[in-house]
């Protein structure tokens, strides 16, 4: 690995989220660390108390009518199967921009079929679906970053 294919690595796990990456070859060994995720949690705890408190003053009757498309939400996905990202890297809805999409809303996949196309460290990996079914939901937007196990698809079986 060069310097150049090392600053561009840890450029993507600054990105990406992603605490830390190890990569281990025959002669080279490198760990990236990163504390990212300490920062976000302890921006995010002092900003809730603050919406809490302001949500029954000003928008009493808006937070029903959010809840209650959610718990129907909640309801659905649960008879959905979720496809997860197997690793780390940044998402493409097609093989590039003038190509068409994998799939969209709506569409019948088979296991075996392409269904993204996920970029890490310069490949680019075709993920392939593991079950049958009709794509209900897309849950990540197209050339943005995704983590291992992150949920990219919702499948309704068929």
């Amino acid at each position: 690995m060069d310097i150049k294919q090392i600053q561009e690595l840890i450029k993507f796990v600054s990105r990406s989220g992603v605490n830390e990456v190890a990569i281990e070859q025959e002669n080279f060994k490198i760990t990236i660390k990163t504390n990212q995720t300490p920062t976000v949690v302890h921006a995010t705890v002092p900003q809730a108390p603050l919406l809490q408190a302001a949500a029954p003053v000003a928008t009493a009757p808006t937070a029903p009518a959010a809840s209650t498309p959610a718990v129907p939400v909640a309801e659905d996905t649960s008879k959905y199967i979720t496809i997860k990202s197997p690793m780390i890297g940044t998402f493409y809805r097609s093989s590039s921009p003038d190509k068409p999409m994998f799939v969209n809303v709506g569409d019948e996949v088979a296991t075996g079929k392409v269904i993204c196309i996920i970029e890490a460290m310069k490949l680019f990996n075709e993920i392939e679906s593991e079950v049958s079914g009709r794509i209900v939901k897309i849950l990540v937007d197209n050339a943005s970053p995704v983590e291992y196990d992150q949920p990219l698809f919702l499948v309704e079986p068929i």
